[in-house]
């Protein structure tokens, strides 16, 4: 006989794919064989996301584009859309089986039961039930890992609905997280990125703290890269701080969300730092990394944000001047605070407010890259090889290219950095 195939298809954050990477492995030790999502399987695995009711869109299409070209295959379906609306993803044509994020673990074992096609089986909880902690790290990738360090969220902004979706804040023990990340050296791996929903708020569960991870992780022998994936401001300390900036693979680059420069949007977004807080939290990053890389997250369109509010928000980015923005339009969630807020903003004034704040980033993004033309550094370069070249990032996140050199994929090379392209990429060349 054959052996069964199965893809996956992963929407949404990099916590997502971490997890989508382990339920792969899974199969594959069950005798599966992984093959692409494009290609044909058996069982079809969907891993998603619900931050936007676009989001929640594209897995519906998603669905009925996997049902349509392979009517045959059993269609799984897990992740935060699958938490908050089983039931209706359990209606969809093609769907056989849907469980919550309490039951993503278990979602191999489950499959695997399943005699055959027919009526949709759903494993739900309530959020209050939302307790397990699933671990997993991302492989395959040659270069990076994502290694889920955290999960749920206590904040309960008043748009957002990961904390109904994923539950409260809990982690693993940094021992455990160690254990995983000595794996992933072993796996050969050079760099790792920290992911969760809140990433800061680790040891909620344990009764550590994140720079006791930190510290921990500094120490994992083949491990050269490290990158916090996203951090909330208020729990950015100075003690990260000062650690990240004093350790050879901390990396100097930072997430941090903002959401709105308005003070008064803040509030109504029921988020807990001022604009005055945000901008020392940044200036406290620059104090002993002044190149590093800051990306910030944005919402534009939220309820009662004005023409004036949106000015003071592009203005304090601006002067803010961080590397990258990550732009989002506002998308109403049912359920939260945020839906019953007065002061709907129209559609076509969102879209143009993105459009600003996008032009904004293009001009901010070019001249950090621009910044570094001239200078040396070091880069890890991946397998990706595209018009003869391949690619590589700095620490602090400036994308490189050089001429094809296989010898060098998944290597920490020094780099002298040449002129910047259209696309902000900083052609480099190899010096050792």
């Amino acid at each position: 006989m054959q052996p069964r195939r199965v893809n996956f298809h992963t929407l949404g954050c990099k916590l997502n794919f971490s997890e989508s990477s382990t339920l792969a492995r899974e199969f594959e030790r069950g005798g599966f064989v992984r093959v692409a999502p494009t290609a044909e399987a058996d069982i079809c695995v969907i891993n998603s996301c619900s931050v936007t009711e676009h989001a929640d869109k594209k897995c519906r299409n998603l669905i009925r584009k996997l049902h349509r070209r392979n009517p045959a295959a059993i269609i799984a379906v897990t992740g935060c859309y699958a938490q908050l609306k089983p039931q209706e993803i359990a209606a969809i044509e093609g769907v056989d089986i849907v469980l919550s994020n309490n039951d993503k673990g278990a979602l191999f074992k489950r499959v695997v039961e399943l005699s055959g096609k027919g009526r949709a089986q759903v494993y739900s909880c309530e959020t209050d039930s939302l307790t397990s902690f699933f671990a997993a790290f991302s492989s395959g990738d040659r270069t990076r890992a994502f290694l889920k360090v955290q999960d749920g969220c206590d904040y309960c902004c008043s748009y957002c609905t990961i904390h109904y979706a994923r539950g409260s804040s809990r982690n693993m023990p940094v021992a455990d997280l160690v254990a995983e990340a000595r794996q992933i050296a072993a796996g050969g791996q050079k760099e790792i990125v920290l992911t969760g929903v809140n990433t800061g708020d680790f040891g909620r569960t344990t009764g550590e703290r994140f720079i006791d991870l930190l510290r921990a992780l500094n120490e994992v022998e083949g491990i050269e890269r490290y990158r916090i994936s996203s951090i909330e401001p208020n729990l950015l300390t100075d003690e990260i701080i000062a650690f990240c900036a004093a350790s050879p693979k901390f990396m100097h680059h930072f997430h941090i969300p903002l959401q709105s420069g308005s003070d008064r949007i803040l509030g109504l977004m029921r988020r807990r730092y001022t604009t005055a807080r945000f901008a020392e939290r940044i200036a406290a990053v620059r104090r002993l990394m002044p190149d590093a890389f800051i990306g910030i997250d944005v919402i534009v369109g939220f309820p009662g944000e004005t023409d004036a509010d949106f000015r003071t928000t592009y203005d304090f980015l601006a002067r803010l001047e961080p590397a990258f923005l990550h732009i989002f339009p506002f998308s109403e969630r049912p359920g939260t605070p945020a839906v019953d807020l007065p002061g709907k903003v129209r559609p076509s004034v969102a879209t143009q407010r993105v459009a600003e704040l996008e032009g904004l980033c293009e001009r901010l993004h070019g001249a950090f890259c621009a910044r570094a033309e001239g200078t040396e550094d070091t880069v890890l370069f991946e397998s990706t090889r595209r018009d003869g070249m391949m690619f590589g990032f700095t620490g602090s996140y400036r994308r490189v290219k050089v001429p094809y050199d296989r010898s060098k994929v998944n290597a920490v090379c020094r780099v002298k950095l040449g002129a910047m392209d259209e696309t902000h990429d900083l052609l480099g060349e190899i010096l050792d």
